[in-house]
């Protein structure tokens, strides 16, 4: 064993004299020892030192013993050093106030040697164990944040798989109906956004995120010569076309997880109004999911803002408009308003992830004239 790794014994006696005697006998049995004079003295050695022990006499000149092993004792630094009271005084009060300090032994003076070597080799022991205790638990708590760190990285990148498998089957529905990728991430974060102002926790912002894009994928069941159609629909045709929600639905169905779940709800439901006159099942009022409700407002706002084979883009201020008249009628009112409160959010959203020509969202004028409300908003 080198000097360094020898155990440290703190003393600490205001007579000079027990102070050398402790050092000598302590040294010949293989500690290394250090020494204070007093209170204050004691109290910055073992911060400073962090000995093994600590032989503390109960009368010092500034503080008294018992003080200093409180104040030891309440240090979460030092709390773990045993600290050994080495006193002539005997009656139980002194004792009981010993352990109430914090105290983990006594040795009465004078002080027996072998009595002294026997306590300091158990509380070196102790001390030993106690270091090594608090070693492994730092290593760990290390480890599980090691393992935690891996395990995010782990679901993140689940995560970001599942999302990208969600983004190419939407986008697989979307290519059918000439419509564009960003037109999918678009309808993720503005439902996303909604639901966020709508106060939804953080895990279902993010499940809305994922599975919104999901709405349309129905889509990709619809009969080409009406999903490309580039005017109006017929009654007929438009029958065909909601039963996209259908489709939707039916693809995923038995999910194996929320986003899943929610995407089914989603498809089946953005295209159900608030006033019953929605499809497919023309629900009505708070009988639509809200899930359902929120992405309705974002596919319509989407939809009204981008260009399609049908018409020309809408300008913001008119498509503002047209959403608001639709309040109540197309729109939950507590969505769209809180779909409202967040227009710089929507814009940002749209600017950032615009199709080729979109980009100007807030400056464009309007192009085509307005539908009377929301419902006619072409095949979306």
């Amino acid at each position: 064993m080198t000097e360094s790794q020898k155990p440290l014994i703190l003393v600490v006696d205001d007579e000079d004299c027990n102070l050398r005697l402790m050092k000598a006998i302590l040294t010949a049995w293989g500690y290394r020892v250090a020494v204070a004079s007093d209170g204050r003295q004691a109290i910055a050695q073992t911060r400073e030192l962090l000995p093994d022990v600590v032989l503390l006499d109960v009368m010092l000149p500034d503080i008294d013993g018992f003080d200093v092993a409180a104040r030891i004792k309440a240090d979460p630094a030092l709390t773990g050093i045993p600290v050994v009271m080495v006193t002539a005084l005997t009656s139980r009060e002194d004792r009981v106030k010993a352990l109430e300090a914090g105290a983990d032994d006594f040795l009465s003076k004078p002080v027996d040697r072998a009595e002294l070597q026997a306590r300091v080799r158990s509380l070196v022991q102790v001390r030993a164990y106690h270091r090594h205790m608090q070693d492994y638990q730092a290593q760990l708590e290390a480890e599980v944040a090691r393992k935690t760190r891996e395990l995010q990285e782990t679901i993140e990148k689940l995560r970001a798989s599942y999302l990208d498998t969600i983004h190419r089957l939407s986008r697989a529905a979307e290519y059918r109906d000439q419509e564009t990728y960003q037109h999918i991430v678009r309808m993720g974060y503005l439902s996303a956004a909604i639901a966020r102002k709508l106060g939804f926790p953080n895990d279902d912002v993010d499940t809305m995120l994922c599975a919104a894009p999901m709405h349309d994928v129905g889509k990709i069941g619809i009969p080409d010569h009406i999903l490309l159609k580039p005017g109006k629909l017929s009654e007929r045709e438009r029958k065909i076309m909601e039963q996209h929600t259908i489709i939707g639905g039916r693809i995923l169905e038995k999910p194996l997880n929320q986003y899943t779940e929610w995407g089914r709800i989603i498809a089946l439901s953005h295209h159900e109004r608030w006033d019953g006159k929605g499809y497919p099942a023309g629900l009505k009022g708070e009988k639509i999911p809200l899930i359902g409700r929120i992405v309705a407002v974002a596919d319509v706002f989407d939809a009204l803002t981008s260009k399609r084979p049908y018409k020309e883009p809408f300008s913001l201020d008119r498509s503002m408009d047209i959403m608001a008249r639709s309040r109540g009628t197309h729109f939950d009112p507590n969505v769209l308003d809180a779909f409202l409160e967040i227009e710089d959010e929507i814009v940002e959203i749209k600017n950032r992830f615009s199709d080729d020509g979109e980009s100007m969202l807030v400056r464009m004028a309007g192009l085509a004239p307005a539908p009377a409300d929301a419902s006619d908003e072409g095949k979306d």
